[in-house]
């Protein structure tokens, strides 16, 4: 009788806890937040009436955080201002500790930090229309597997192919599209967008279809964190540069290339063919494209960290230790000679390495490769390099 008592007290506490649970999923579930109002602004909810404090931070607002205000239900709250087209990333602060928003879904990871997102729209050809999945043709993206002979490894790129080329015989341009130190394969297509910015250029006819080829930059890794034999270990900023690859992007960029030309149905000429990159990757881009001046009819630096200059780390490169370095100089000449119909440098005019590529282009002026220039406000971060990847395709391929 005791037995029966005590598992029938059993099975209410379960049932009991359970509801408590479920409840608490619904709960969460019926929170919207964010919620986009008509206006542009956003309002942001969070139930959890125990708080003392809680704050949003994002890329949104004016200052680093908004106190939010609890209702009569324990739900706190914090409206915005009416926002501009764009995508923004945001967390909670609840009694000083960061939360993500359990109500929202969609997140970005950055090197080794999450935070949620959500795109502002009022039109589909504003950044956020760019940015927005569409009622358009789409491209297929794959994570590729590759042999690299120069780095002793299998290594994984993420290749980017436009709508109708799987049906088609017809042959395309190809970008290839570096990331950033602390980033990987995944960056351009999860914190950069970029298969929704080229669907909807393509789409728009802004933009040539063409292939683009993403690897990833760390010379000493097969692919992102966790999905390579290294296993499950956290990512951080300089994970490329310890220990050492066995070679350099530049040395090892050919394996990237036979793969590509011999897999996809590409263009091999010159004319056909684009490098582009941010910060880190923006230096693979500056040192690809001269340790091959005559592959690419298309250059594009976003931020980048230039290298030059010998035991020189890319925040002590200025004007000196750029006219110092012999190489180079025999190297921008073979570029000039061959004449690229875009060499495009593009940063923000509160970016950390803006003096370093002001020394840089002045470097250029000197040795008279021709460039275009391109300087807008923020500093170094992915809401610049959407802009500037929007801005650089449709300029490739006329």
């Amino acid at each position: 009788m005791r037995k029966t008592i005590a598992l029938t007290t059993a099975l209410m506490l379960l049932c009991v806890v359970t509801a408590m649970a479920q409840e608490a999923i619904f709960a969460s579930n019926e929170i919207n937040s964010p919620e986009i109002n008509t206006d542009g602004s956003v309002t942001f909810r969070l139930f959890n009436p125990k708080a003392i404090t809680v704050k949003v931070t994002g890329d949104f607002l004016k200052g680093t955080s908004a106190e939010m205000t609890q209702d009569s239900t324990g739900v706190w709250v914090y409206t915005s201002q009416p926002l501009e087209p764009e995508l923004y990333s945001y967390k909670f602060v609840v009694n000083g500790t960061e939360f993500l928003d359990p109500s929202n879904i969609y997140r970005n990871r950055d090197i080794a930090s999450f935070t949620n997102f959500f795109i502002i729209s009022k039109n589909k050809e504003d950044k956020g229309g760019l940015y927005s999945v569409q009622e358009v043709p789409h491209g297929n993206v794959s994570k590729v597997w590759y042999n690299s002979p120069t780095l002793k490894m299998q290594r994984r790129m993420t290749v980017y192919t436009p709508a109708g080329y799987e049906d088609s015989k017809k042959i395309y341009p190809v970008l290839y599209l570096f990331h950033g130190a602390g980033g990987d394969e995944d960056a351009w297509t999860t914190q950069g967008r970029a298969a929704q910015i080229l669907d909807n250029l393509i789409a728009l006819g802004k933009a040539e279809p063409m292939i683009v080829v993403m690897p990833n930059g760390n010379m000493n890794a097969q692919a992102v964190a966790g999905e390579w034999s290294k296993g499950m270990y956290k990512p951080s900023f300089m994970q490329h540069m310890d220990p050492p690859g066995l070679a350099t992007m530049e040395e090892s960029f050919p394996d990237i290339q036979n793969y590509v030309e011999k897999h996809y149905r590409v263009f091999k000429d010159k004319k056909h063919r684009a490098v582009a990159g941010l910060s880190m990757g923006g230096g693979h881009t500056f040192s690809v494209s001269k340790t091959y001046p005559d592959r690419f009819d298309y250059i594009g630096l976003f931020s980048a960290a230039i290298v030059a200059g010998r035991n020189v780390n890319f925040m002590g490169v200025n004007k000196q230790t750029l006219d110092s370095d012999a190489e180079l100089g025999k190297q921008i000449e073979a570029l000039k000679k061959n004449n690229p119909k875009l060499y495009w440098i593009a940063i923000g005019n509160t970016d950390f390495l803006y003096n370093v590529n002001a020394a840089y282009r002045s470097y250029l002026d000197e040795k008279g490769l021709k460039y275009e220039y391109f300087e807008n406000e923020g500093g170094h971060i992915w809401r610049l390099w959407r802009i500037y990847l929007s801005m650089f395709a449709p300029r490739l391929f006329k």
